[in-house]
């Protein structure tokens, strides 16, 4: 796929990962539709940031985690751009929810974020998506292949992502690709020490974290490998490889 002159939607794109997949898109050539919830501020930034490289971007809020927000968005990024070619879903929460403390609240919150949500944008934006030969891109986590007793609903929900992923790739074929990446280590909580980051660094067979910039490469790269489809890429400096 040729990414110059066409339209992509990233959720989340107002900090962290989705930023740096948005900036990549725009590098491209890309029209971007930055969406946000909270991040408002960092949501202008980051179209600021494309803007100023030469590209093209808009913002667009919408809280995922209500369902009736979800074909407005798409709809919003149609009326501004003309159309849709990619999406890429990767607004989402990671909250630490041990097992035994979990309610159905906090359980239904973060599927509504981590699975509902790009599922039911992928499916308002498949008409779109469709017509223009587009394709999606799903963040899923390396929590999706491994068992992190902190996070187990994540867990699940990113587990959930990859087979979804599995799934649209079927049902939309031809027409569109569906991939997924699954980040490891390259944005570590704010609240570890550096006595966390280093044992990070030295049980990592790369020896190094990663950074942002290595899932973006690795949307960019699945975005433009046209025979790909239905594959989730792992970017984690390979520690699902460690056993």
């Amino acid at each position: 796929m040729r990414l110059a002159g066409r339209t992509a939607l990233v959720t989340g794109a107002g900090r962290r990962v989705g930023r740096e997949i948005a900036l990549a898109l725009g590098r491209r050539g890309m029209r971007v539709a930055v969406h946000f919830n909270a991040s408002a501020d960092g949501a202008r930034e980051t179209a600021r940031m494309i803007a100023a490289e030469g590209g093209e971007a808009a913002t667009f809020a919408a809280d995922l985690g209500d369902a009736r927000t979800i074909a407005p968005l798409v709809a919003a990024v149609r009326e501004r751009f003309g159309g849709l070619d990619v999406l890429v879903n990767s607004a989402a929460g990671m909250e630490r929810t041990p097992f035994g403390e979990v309610d159905a609240t906090r359980w239904d919150a973060i599927f509504a974020l981590n699975l509902r949500a790009p599922f039911l944008l992928s499916q308002a934006a498949a008409h779109d998506l469709a017509s223009a030969e587009g394709a999606i891109v799903n963040i899923a986590d390396l929590a999706a292949f491994e068992t992190w007793p902190e996070y187990v609903p994540h867990g699940i929900s990113k587990a959930a992502v990859v087979q979804m992923t599995r799934a649209l790739a079927r049902v939309m074929a031809p027409r569109v690709r569906v991939n997924a990446v699954a980040p490891g280590a390259v944005l570590l909580p704010e609240s570890w020490d550096a006595a966390a980051r280093e044992r990070m660094e030295r049980t990592t067979p790369l020896e190094r974290l990663g950074s942002p910039a290595d899932v973006a490469a690795a949307v960019v790269f699945l975005l433009e490998a046209d025979y790909i489809t239905g594959e989730t890429l792992i970017v984690d400096g390979g520690r699902h490889v460690r056993r």
